[in-house]
C-alpha cells in the first residue's frame, strides 16, 4: 500500500496527519501520560516521533476502577 501526500492550493504536498513529527514531551502533556510512560516513549523514539507511532504505543493506566476490587463495586468476593 502506499501512502499519499495532502496537496494544498498551492500544489505543495504536505504531510498526512499520521506522518507529522510530533514531541514526545508535547505528546505525554497532551494526552496527561504518568512520567514512567513519557520516560518510556523518550527511551523508545528520542524527542520527536510520528503520532502515528505515539498512539500506537502510548499506554496509559485506566481510569476506570477495576472491577475485583469489592470497594469499587466488584462482584469478587475476597
Amino acid at each position: 500500500m502506499t501512502v499519499t501526500q495532502g496537496v494544498e492550493k498551492n500544489g505543495e504536498s504536505r504531510p498526512l496527519a499520521s506522518e507529522q513529527l510530533w514531541s514526545v514531551l508535547d505528546f505525554a502533556r497532551r494526552y496527561r501520560l504518568e512520567k514512567w510512560e513519557e520516560n518510556r516513549l523518550l527511551a523508545l523514539y528520542g524527542p520527536f516521533a510520528s503520532s502515528r507511532d505515539l498512539l500506537a504505543n502510548a499506554q496509559r493506566r485506566s481510569l476506570i476502577p477495576s472491577s475485583s476490587n469489592p470497594r469499587h463495586g466488584g462482584s469478587h468476593e475476597a
